[in-house]
């Protein structure tokens, strides 16, 4: 897999904090944010090609059972995961503009320091426009390669 030179100084850092952090039994390597407008398209794609490739990956679809109360859970997710991917899209800026569910994990991804961002079917620029701490980080874009190998890309990442 090919990186950019700004991929590789964005990801540097948070593979130094992934080889780091032990991974206790229950610990997931990612947790996926993203918008609700976006679990059975793009999140659910991003998902699928991670655990095909043995990432194990926090996903509210199936981790938040009926009943459960999901902040809760997705607390535990947030606190149970050694990288956090915001899977930013058009739907995902409409949401962290309303202070939602989705704008409350970004908070604690980018608290965490441990984040990479994915822009799909949007800009950095547009994104910039509504969070400037996220826009500010180097991520990986679905405009410049399939989500297929941004999933290569972020398994290569948390693999250690």
């Amino acid at each position: 897999m090919n990186y950019t030179p700004s991929e590789v100084r964005a990801l540097t850092p948070i593979r130094r904090s992934v080889e780091v952090r032990s991974p206790l039994n229950d610990n997931r390597d990612v947790f996926l944010c993203h918008a609700w407008d976006d679990r059975s398209g793009a999140a659910r794609e991003l998902h699928d090609h991670l655990e095909e490739r043995g990432v194990s990956v926090w996903f509210s679809e199936k981790d938040v059972l009926l009943g459960t109360p999901l902040l809760r859970e997705i607390d535990k997710g947030l606190a149970k995961s050694r990288v956090g991917i915001v899977l930013v899209t058009p739907a995902f800026i409409k949401r962290i503009q309303g202070e939602g569910i989705a704008d409350k994990e970004l908070s604690v991804l980018l608290a965490r320091d441990l984040l990479v961002p994915i822009v799909h079917d949007t800009t950095y620029e547009e994104l910039r426009e509504v969070s400037p701490l996220l826009g500010s980080r180097t991520g990986l874009s679905t405009e410049e390669e399939p989500m297929r190998d941004v999933a290569i890309k972020i398994s290569e990442l948390i693999t250690i």
